[in-house]
């Protein structure tokens, strides 16, 4: 049936009064942004927020590091040829094999309808589908919703970090309303973050701009409480959510505040020196394992996620092979045994580097158990060949956290299982009992816990 500008759609708001503006409701450019989207103004959007669980902070940590290369592995050096706990370890895992059993290995997963080639990172974490499209709008992330569930019970209810990400265009870490948030990507500035206590002076101008910050929370609550009044039903429900979440950001802001009176952990090492080029990728990225490992250690924060951003990378400096080319033009290799030879080594080091990240985490005693145990450490990639630009068969690893490991859990490589599936097993091993996350079917088939 068509619709003509006297005939609404069906299901549509029917307007019986002028429609309204948010300046009649708050003054102040500041306050009005902070206003939800009414259907007094517009058609409503925004999935409607999950319950936060009650979590005991005297609970033992369980932590979360994911950890996404945008280029991945070059798959037949990645995946073993058969399943199960017998598999015979591929190249790659030849470099993990000092952890065969801290690890689990996947192939023939995916995230369903997550197209869109390079796009597709920054819905590593949040399987929002068709990235690539016009008008596309992203989800939350894995490690935010973790953030707005537990982020109470630590300093930084998250980091995101990134190596020579693309600023502005790539993350890992989305809002619940889909916004970006921007990587960290220096590791002195994450370092003083993390274990620098500020001046005196320094803390007071900070718990002044928190303050001010509930005091305009304040405002626009007060004033948007006057709308009631003067909105249908659908819009009161909508506004019953928004004063919902101006208390938890209160909350937030409170618990911010008490953290500043609260020294910083104390730690024998030294703030890091930034490298000072991109080429240098790799110093870069072994610097963030050790921050995360250190603030996973201190239990600054339970949730980390790391885009090592590739496509954005020149050709990199490496201690044992010349690299000429940048990494992205290496990735579209076309089977030349030049840039494959130049490729491979780049993925080796990244194993490398992940394998030493393994042995620190095991390194490290916590209440009987390694920090290993206790932290879920993802590495994947939202392509599962580079060179042709698909998003299926992910090359994805799964380690530590407190699961039976030691397997290689092989799917249908042509209709693909879900990933998020995976998303839901480790939100449950966090205690957050959610039956579902993104286009999960349930959780992880073959994942057991150890």
């Amino acid at each position: 049936m068509k619709t003509s500008a006297s005939t609404p759609a069906p299901g549509s708001f029917i307007a019986t009064r002028n429609a309204l503006s948010r300046r009649s409701f708050l003054r102040g450019s500041g306050i009005a942004l902070s206003l939800p989207l009414l259907h007094s103004m517009v058609p409503a959007w925004a999935a409607e927020r999950a319950s936060v669980p009650a979590t005991s902070p005297g609970a033992t940590p369980r932590r979360m590091l994911a950890i996404c290369n945008n280029l991945g592995l070059v798959p037949d050096q990645f995946f073993p040829q058969a399943t199960g706990r017998d598999y015979q370890l591929s190249p790659y895992l030849e470099l993990l094999r000092a952890h065969r059993n801290d690890f689990t290995v996947f192939s023939g997963v995916s995230h369903p309808d997550v197209d869109g080639g390079h796009p597709a990172d920054n819905c590593f974490l949040t399987a929002a589908p068709h990235p690539g499209r016009g008008g596309f709008r992203n989800t939350i992330s894995l490690d935010q919703f973790i953030a707005e569930r537990l982020g109470h019970l630590t300093r930084f209810p998250s980091l995101n970090l990134g190596v020579n990400v693309e600023r502005g265009a790539r993350s890992l870490s989305w809002t619940s309303s889909g916004v970006l948030i921007p990587c960290e990507e220096k590791p002195s500035e994450v370092f003083r973050r993390l274990f620098i206590q500020g001046t005196p002076d320094e803390v007071a101008q900070q718990v002044r701009r928190l303050e001010l910050g509930k005091s305009i929370l304040d405002a626009v609550a007060d004033q948007a409480k006057t709308l009631q009044r003067r909105v249908g039903g659908s819009d009161r429900d909508r506004l019953d959510q928004y004063f919902t979440s101006v208390r938890e950001l209160e909350q937030r802001l409170q618990m911010a505040r008490e953290w500043e009176h609260k020294p910083k952990p104390t730690i024998s090492a030294r703030v890091p020196l930034d490298p000072a080029s991109p080429r240098e990728y790799m110093d870069k990225v072994r610097l963030m394992y050790d921050l995360a490992r250190l603030a996973f250690e201190t239990d600054s924060t339970r949730s980390i996620a790391l885009l090592l951003d590739s496509v954005n990378s020149p050709a990199i400096d490496l201690a044992d092979a010349k690299i000429t080319e940048g990494y992205h033009d290496l990735s579209h290799h076309g089977r030349s045994e030049k840039k494959l030879a130049q490729l491979r080594a780049i993925d080796e080091w990244h194993l490398k580097l992940l394998a030493d990240l393994f042995t620190q985490l095991r390194s490290v005693k916590e209440g009987g158990e390694t920090l290993l145990d206790r932290t879920m450490i993802l590495y994947g990639s939202n392509l599962g060949n580079a060179n042709t630009h698909v998003t299926t068969n992910l090359p994805t690893l799964f380690a530590g956290g407190g699961f039976k490991h030691g397997q290689h859990l092989g799917f249908d490589r042509d209709r693909n299982y879900p990933l998020p599936n995976l998303f839901v097993s480790m939100l449950q091993r966090l205690g957050l009992e959610t039956p579902q996350f993104a286009s999960s079917t349930g959780p992880m088939r073959g994942l057991d816990l150890a």
